[in-house]
């Protein structure tokens, strides 16, 4: 089985120039080429700043950085069909959302191919498809023992019986699920399939370790999301990562807009991967882990409140069970926490397998403090209101 990736992307995607910019050519001297304002930026308070010029195209700095950082944090690393990422793995763009939007449009042909997607999962999987007039074909993820683990003997049946699904996204850890989906399950697929990609959505995946990002070195149809919105703390920047073979991320930086990442969210996204960073990222990461477990013992120990949380582990947030799946009670108490102690959770009961669920995403420790206590004082308001 021999995987060639021009079977994949559409050909005028495939063999689409990008745009020359610029700032491809020179980025020094006096810049008379890119019809910027050369008086500066028009708020005083951002005078001595560089916001006037057009941002670095390529990244490569950050890029270098990145894949430096993956190397040395890889389960690979002694793994001689792994070879070490560079900066030639790497696409950049406006968080995931761009990145997914990307892969669909570069792969899928609109009103005839299509995507696979396991539910439960983040839907903008299916937002961006629709917006391609892309199908959406789904085979559930395992939610009979609550592992939420991807079912490869029917995922693969699928794509052998379907050769109009160009696209299979698997998220891990999942959302809303929180499990990390085994990677001997996705080599399966790799090592099984090749009419397409596979896109491993990685967004939590700092705060359980083993990324899939190296392993695109060793399957070229092995694509690897990753963002800075969650262990890096900088959801406002919106960048996203892709990681993928050198010949993949070469179309999909084609395809990207010339300035997709602005000059701010690149200076902040760089400034994340130094060393001293990188330690408090990790750091950070393993507080929230243990402020997980704390608020698993607590809220897991309430009556009303399944005993077993709900999936996995393996992000920044719990996913638990009301009253045995009692979507009513679990509604109201998401409201009531909201409106009434200003505690906003996330009501996840209408997902595949998730029935009375509601996402609690892990704050600080006050945060988790205030709550807990609001969470068993309105809890046990509502239950004894509906027993009534």
């Amino acid at each position: 089985m021999v995987f060639e990736l021009k079977r994949i992307v559409r050909p005028k995607i495939y063999n689409l120039e990008p745009y020359r910019c610029a700032r491809d050519d020179f980025t020094e001297g006096i810049l008379l080429d890119a019809n910027e304002n050369a008086h500066g930026p028009t708020p005083v308070e951002l005078s001595k700043s560089n916001l006037h010029r057009y941002p670095d195209p390529h990244q490569l700095e950050f890029k270098t950085a990145m894949t430096k950082y993956r190397n040395k944090t890889s389960s690979y690393i002694n793994d001689p069909t792994v070879r070490p990422l560079t900066a030639d793995n790497l696409c950049l763009g406006v968080g995931s959302d761009e990145s997914i939007d990307a892969i669909i449009r570069a792969c899928c042909v609109p009103g005839k191919e299509k995507i696979l997607v396991l539910p439960p999962t983040y839907s903008m999987y299916s937002v961006c498809a629709n917006i391609n007039d892309i199908e959406v074909v789904q085979c559930p993820l395992t939610i009979s023992d609550g592992s939420f683990q991807m079912d490869t003997e029917a995922v693969l049946t699928i794509l052998k019986n379907d050769p109009l699904i160009k696209l299979v996204f698997v998220t891990s850890p999942g959302n809303p699920t929180g499990a990390k989906i085994k990677t001997c399950l996705i080599e399966k697929v790799l090592q099984n399939w090749d009419n397409g990609l596979v896109v491993v959505d990685e967004a939590y995946v700092d705060f359980c370790g083993g990324s899939t990002a190296p392993l695109v070195t060793k399957y070229p149809s092995l694509v690897t999301l990753q963002t800075l919105s969650k262990s890096f703390g900088l959801a406002g920047i919106r960048l996203g990562m892709t990681y993928a073979t050198a010949e993949l991320a070469r179309i999909l930086n084609a395809m990207k807009a010339p300035y997709n990442i602005s000059s701010l969210a690149s200076e902040y996204a760089l400034k994340a991967v130094q060393e001293d960073n990188l330690k408090k990222m990790e750091a950070t990461s393993k507080v929230i882990n243990e402020e997980k477990m704390r608020l698993l013992k607590e809220l897991t120990s309430l009556d009303y409140v399944d005993d077993q949380y709900v999936g996995g582990l393996d992000a920044n947030f719990l996913l638990i069970r009301i009253n045995g799946g009692d979507n009513a009670l679990a509604r109201k108490l998401y409201y009531q926490l909201a409106t009434q102690s200003g505690v906003v959770v996330r009501f996840r009961g209408n997902e595949l397998g998730c029935s009375g669920c509601l996402r609690i995403t892990v704050g600080t420790h006050e945060e988790n403090t205030h709550l807990i206590k609001y969470f068993k004082e309105t809890l046990y308001k509502l239950a004894k209101e509906q027993l009534k």
